[in-house]
Parts: C-alpha cells; structure tokens; sequence
C-alpha cells in the first residue's frame, strides 16, 4: 500500500463493535454503518484518514503490476471462490471484492477502516453487486461478521513488505474467521535484500554540493549525507545497481504465520560481490505467491542458494503460481524498492565477501512504523547502523 507523504527519493507517507447481517441477499445500505463506537489510536486514526485520500488508491489501482496479479489470482482460484463467502480485508475503493463477485462469490465481506468504505458501497450499488458484497466500515478487529468465510484476500504489503503493520490484521481474520482448508491470497511473501551500487544517486545528492554553478557548497556536503542516509529512500533501482545475489530476510507462509514471528524478524547474510563498484547500501523488495490452501511455497531461508532462489523464480513461467514481484529487474510497481542509503559508499573488489546481519521489529511507539538495525562487515570495515521507517 501507499502512505501519503511519498515523494521522489525520500523517506515515506497507508487501513469499531459492527455487526453484518447473513441473509441470503445483503444490502450494501446497510452495511456502511457509523465506526464511532471503537476507539482508534492516534497511529491507527492518522493511518485510516490516510487512506480517504483518493489519490492513494488512484496509485494502487494504477498500478496494472499489482492490479493485474490480483484479478489473475482470483480468476485462477475461481473454483475455491465460486459459491463461496469471501473477506477482503482493508478493501479500499472495493475493487478486489467487485472481482472476486464477479468471479461467482456467493457473499463478499469488505471491511475497510477508512472512510473510503463510504465510495466503495457506493461503487457496489452502482456495479449491480449489492446482493452480493456487504461493505462494512470499521477495523476487521472490531466488526463482527456471523459466519465463517471460505476466502481471505488482502493487499496488506507495504513498502519492504513489512511497513505499515497490516499483516497482523490479515492474521486476525484467518483466526477468527477462516474455515479450515479455505484460501488466503495472497498466501506467501518473501522479502528479499542485496548491497546496491547507486552512483547517479549518491552524486546528484551528496557530490553536487561541492560546485553548484561554480560556488564551492561543500559546507553543506556533511548534512548531505546525514540526510541520504538517515532514514531509508523509496526509489526505482534497476537489476544493474545489485552487486550480489539477493538473500531472504524472510519468508512468511500466510496460512501459518503469527502475529508473535512479526514482532521480530531477523536473519544473517554472507554474500558475494559480482563486480568492482561502491556500496552504497542495502536495497529491500519483495515478491508475494497466490498459491492455493492445498499448496505450498518453497520455504525459503537466508541460507538458500541463491542461484536456486532465482531458477525457482524463472521456472514459475512454465507453471501455475500467480506471483507479484518488486524485484528490480521486474516490472515497476507503486512499491518501488526501499533503499537504506550509507553516509560513505564502502569499496569492494568483485567476489569480495559482504556479511552481517539485519533486523525488523514494529516501533514501540507506533507499530505501524518499523525500526530496521543492519550490520554490515567487508574488506576489514565494519558498519552499524540504525534506521527508522516513519
């Protein structure tokens, strides 16, 4: 998803007691009743308001990436929705549960905490589809639906997959919600990461400084890469600014997953460089799979191979699995990749080994931000560094 502040190369900018009637036919007049009831934190209130803002879900649904893998996704699981009770979970404008209707869903759930629930049953009516989706405003924490549902779907991932924190409410609705054996989608993700070069970007930040229309401005080059490097970038980088393999900081069976294993999420890495270059830091990107319950996805870990990482990646042409890939040498999605930038670039030499470790946690102070603390060790210099995902 999409926070509000985003811009060009800088740090960031994303979802009450309510009751859902069953009957056979829902009407979607009735289902966007007032949220007053639940008390929001302040986090989670400035969070859904973000979300009223049309200009998000322009982006999102824009994005023909993301779009385009989701409508794929259900049409290719069509036979576990056909018939069946769906929830989508932080629906948005309403769009994936207009999808998985027309797919044959007997019933879909749309349970959205901003105020866009109030378009989207608009959109529901205006689509003929009010028989069929219940749009209902509030957090999937808080509403009470009166049955179990046969399909999850939910586009929770933010930037580095991880940020913004709503994958612990996809979570809590596979709990309390969720039949046993029924579909969640997207139902794997994996977050990748790699030492990336950036030249271009380093020196039209930082280096640009030092003669701007023939002034020396060199006093201002320390604050220059204070800024670069203190909070981390979403950006378009390409395959070509990746100087090793990537490695998996980890991977998330949503079938299986706890909210517990989200609270931290750590791993170590030992890569090596494909080329002489500077590193300028680390890049992040993730891909999600559309498998079904009876399916499952390479568990993939920090320690596996990377050549097999990237065989198992170009083999899915040839089979079945629906993946949406952040990768930067796919397709550019609104996700972009997360950069965490370094004050100095680090020098390495090609097959150079690149090790250390990265860890993940929720902020305490709002959960929905991530604190991000990365090691990284090569050719005899040591770095520490702590970053905050704001």
């Amino acid at each position: 998803m999409l926070p509000s502040h985003l811009n060009g190369h800088s740090p960031l900018a994303r979802r009450p007691r309510i009751s859902a009637a069953t009957g056979d036919a829902p009407a979607a007049e009735a289902a966007v009743p007032a949220a007053a009831d639940a008390a929001l934190e302040a986090h989670d209130r400035v969070y859904f308001q973000s979300y009223s803002h049309i200009g998000i879900h322009e982006a999102m649904i824009k994005d023909r990436v993301r779009t385009d893998a989701y409508r794929a996704a259900i049409m290719h699981h069509q036979k576990f929705i056909e018939g069946k009770v769906v929830m989508d979970v932080g629906c948005g404008t309403g769009i994936l549960s207009v999808f998985c209707a027309r797919a044959g869903a007997k019933r879909v759930y749309a349970v959205d905490a901003s105020e866009i629930a109030t378009q989207a049953s608009e959109i529901v009516k205006a689509n003929n589809l009010a028989d069929k989706i219940v749009v209902i405003h509030g957090r999937v924490e808080d509403v009470e639906v009166e049955e179990k549902v046969d399909v999850i779907i939910s586009e929770w991932m933010g930037y580095m997959l991880l940020y913004e924190s709503m994958l612990p409410s996809v979570l809590f609705a596979r709990d309390k919600w969720l039949k046993p054996g029924g579909l969640i989608l997207p139902s794997h993700a994996t977050l990748f990461m790699a030492p990336i070069t950036n030249s271009d970007r380093y020196e039209g930040s930082v280096d640009f400084w030092c003669d701007v229309y023939g002034i020396n401005m060199s006093a201002l080059v320390p604050l220059a890469k204070k800024f670069a490097s203190e909070e981390p970038s979403i950006e378009l980088i390409g395959g070509e600014n990746v100087i090793s393999w990537p490695f998996v900081v980890k991977h998330i069976d949503c079938y299986t997953f706890t909210v517990e294993e989200f609270k931290s999420v750590a791993t170590t890495y030992k890569v090596s460089s494909m080329m002489l270059a500077p590193i300028h830091g680390f890049g992040l990107w993730f891909e999600v799979e559309f498998n079904g319950p009876a399916e499952s996805s390479q568990n993939l870990s920090s320690e596996s191979n990377p050549v097999d990482i990237i065989r198992k990646k170009r083999s899915r042409g040839s089979d079945n699995t629906v993946v949406l890939s952040t990768a930067p040498e796919d397709e550019p999605t609104h996700w972009h990749q997360t950069i965490f930038y370094f004050s100095d670039p680090i020098e390495v030499t090609q097959d150079q080994i690149i090790e250390g470790s990265v860890s993940i946690s929720p902020s305490e102070e709002n959960p929905r931000c991530l604190n991000i603390h990365l090691e990284c060790s090569t050719g005899g210099q040591t770095l520490v560094r702590d970053f905050a995902m704001r």
